[in-house]
Formats: structure tokens, C-alpha cells, sequence
């Protein structure tokens, strides 16, 4: 078994205007989104090792330390027979209902 990274992102800009849509509408998606997910993760639970969602992000360079943003929304750690494998079984997940939204699978090994 092969272990991957995978990363769920959706561009921050798209999700601020998400937040501006009307509460009882992005309630309703939000739901269904959430029932989508809870559906594809018990399909896949024997793959998924963990999943974590995204927080507050800081940058370090050599100039020193800031506040940022980035499109990482979650995280899974997964193991699966290929690399292939590991992304074939992210084709229709339900993340991809947020507009510009993707899904990177990345192989982790050691060093």
C-alpha cells in the first residue's frame, strides 16, 4: 500500500463570495454538500487514515513571518495500491459542487 496526501482546494475568493450568498440558501448547499460527503467518505472509509480541515495560515520566509491565505480547505491522508488508484477514486466527489474547486493527490515518501 502507497500513503498520499490529498489536498481539497477551492480558490479563497470564491469562497468569500460564497459567504455573501443569502444564509437560508447556503444553508440548504451546505447541507446537502455535507450528506454528499458523509455518503463518500463511508464508501472510501477503508482507504481514508485521516482528514482534517484547514485553519488560520502563516507564511515563513527569510524576511520573517506574516498572516496569509491559500486555497487549502482540507486534508486527507489515504492509503491506496497506486497513485493512479488514489486519484481515480476522488473522480465525482462531492467537493467539486464548489465552483473552481479541485482535488491534488500527492504521493508521500520518505526521506
Amino acid at each position: 500500500m502507497n500513503t498520499f496526501i490529498v489536498l481539497f482546494l477551492a480558490p479563497t475568493a470564491v469562497i468569500t463570495e460564497w459567504m455573501k450568498t443569502d444564509p437560508a440558501v447556503r444553508e440548504a448547499a451546505d447541507k446537502k454538500m455535507r450528506e454528499e460527503w458523509d455518503t463518500w467518505m463511508a464508501a472510501h472509509a477503508s482507504m481514508i487514515k485521516e482528514t482534517n480541515a484547514g485553519g488560520q495560515t502563516k507564511r515563513v520566509t527569510k524576511d520573517g513571518v506574516s498572516d496569509t491565505k491559500n486555497d487549502i480547505m482540507l486534508y486527507s491522508i489515504i492509503e491506496a495500491e497506486s497513485h493512479e488508484a488514489a486519484a481515480n477514486a476522488f473522480v465525482g466527489h462531492p467537493h467539486f459542487t464548489i465552483p473552481e474547486a479541485s482535488i491534488e493527490i500527492m504521493a508521500i515518501r520518505p526521506i
